[in-house]
């Protein structure tokens, strides 16, 4: 199916972070890599996702998210930074599905939202960015979730801990990897409303 065709059906448009494997990617160790992502939009049968390494049409995936669980899927389009997925579930699951995102749908609409305060992490509007490394050098990455005292990402580039980089325009350093992702804390703190502005790269820095 195409994701205009998707974008005509019945569906959510819900966020819920999670994270997946493509099956041909595999770290220098030869270990499957995982990657963070986040939902667009989703119904019990398919899913668009935003992404920091796009896969290919056919490519089969497999997907968590906290809210739904675990699929087996497979890439039936692609966008730039992202992709649709066909869900691979019985029928009884996919009952529960629609059950669970009609719930999401209802908690979406609920006008009580918790202030964040402190060194709170949220989720900026925008998913994509660009590291830049001491060397000039550039790679897109995926925003997990951020603070202003630093930032998790996801992304195709794997450095060890200790790195000096920027993401966005926030210089820090690698503090810690996990999973699908690593977690840079910025040299000095951020102000909160400064956040998405500074770390926010929507164009790929261009060399000296």
């Amino acid at each position: 199916m195409s994701v205009s065709e998707f974008l005509r059906q019945r569906a959510v448009d819900v966020n819920v972070s999670g994270s997946y494997s493509l099956h041909r990617w595999y770290d220098c160790e030869g270990q499957l890599r995982t990657f963070a992502c986040r939902t667009k939009r989703v119904s019990p049968f398919r899913m668009i996702v935003d992404v920091p390494v796009v896969g290919k049409v056919g490519e089969r995936v497999t997907s968590y998210f906290q809210d739904f669980g675990e699929f087996e899927c497979t890439i039936s389009a692609t966008l730039k930074s992202g992709f649709l997925m066909e869900l691979d579930m019985t029928r009884a699951r996919r009952a529960w599905m629609s059950e669970k995102l009609t719930w999401l749908e209802k908690k979406q609409k609920d006008a009580s939202v918790e202030e964040l305060r402190g060194d709170a992490r949220f989720v900026p509007q925008a998913s994509h960015t660009f590291l830049t490394l001491a060397d000039g050098g550039t790679h897109s990455c995926f925003i997990i979730d951020v603070s202003t005292a630093g930032v998790a990402v996801s992304c195709e580039y794997d450095p060890p801990v200790g790195t000096p980089l920027a993401v966005g325009a926030c210089v820090g350093r690698v503090i810690r990897k996990f999973a699908n992702g690593f977690a840079v804390k910025f040299a000095e703190k951020q102000q909160r409303d400064d956040l998405v502005r500074l770390i926010v790269r929507s164009i790929m820095p261009q060399p000296a």
